[in-house]
């Protein structure tokens, strides 16, 4: 699939009707997951891999890495309402993704690659704390995003576990009018995407 016709199929991907703001269900944009997955494939680490996507929303990251190839692929998620959106927009895309309810808290079966868009740790602080401990228990390899402020503890905490990043993307992400507490239609927020290499025994 090409990278235009993958973005395309994502954009057709419904977000979820009410997000919760606690959780910063905020939705990836269609071309950034389709830039950061057709990324992944090119490093090795979609096509006939196992992958895991951490908080996956309405499931654009798991969807997009099975649309690539990628062998099983798990989105695991707490509401059960995005849960059911990321469903239907599997079937929609035609593709088989293992879909869990659960907290990332104390997750830690192997995957190849982790993906994720976690909260930010805007609404509730450290939000992103567990998502990070999932991904370093889980994947060999991890692509993240990231609030740039939390730079330096991501980068404490993956050199803590042996790990290293070996790539830093930099994105504007558009945020649409979502929430209560939002103000302007768009407002453009600066991202970070790691990619982090973790050392198994």
């Amino acid at each position: 699939m090409k990278k235009v016709q993958l973005e395309r199929t994502l954009q057709s991907l419904d977000p979820i009707a009410h997000p919760i703001p606690a959780a910063e269900q905020y939705p990836t944009p269609a071309g950034i997951a389709a830039e950061l997955v057709y990324f992944a494939a090119g490093r090795g680490d979609i096509v006939g891999r196992s992958v895991a996507d951490l908080g996956c929303g309405n499931g654009i990251l798991a969807i997009a890495a099975k649309l690539l190839g990628a062998d099983r692929v798990l989105g695991i998620d707490s509401d059960p309402k995005a849960l059911a959106v990321a469903r239907r927009n599997s079937t929609r895309a035609g593709v088989d993704v293992e879909w869990l309810r659960r907290t990332v808290d104390g997750f830690h079966e192997p995957f190849d690659t982790v993906v994720m868009n976690p909260p930010f740790g805007a609404q509730t602080r450290q939000a992103d704390r567990p998502f990070l401990d999932a991904a370093i228990a889980s994947g060999r390899v991890i692509y993240t995003f990231l609030n740039p402020p939390s730079e330096e503890f991501v980068r404490r905490r993956i050199g803590a576990s042996g790990g290293s990043i070996t790539d830093r993307l930099e994105y504007a992400f558009p945020i649409a009018r979502l929430l209560p507490f939002h103000r302007d239609e768009v407002r453009t927020i600066a991202v970070l995407l790691f990619r982090c290499e973790v050392a198994k025994d």
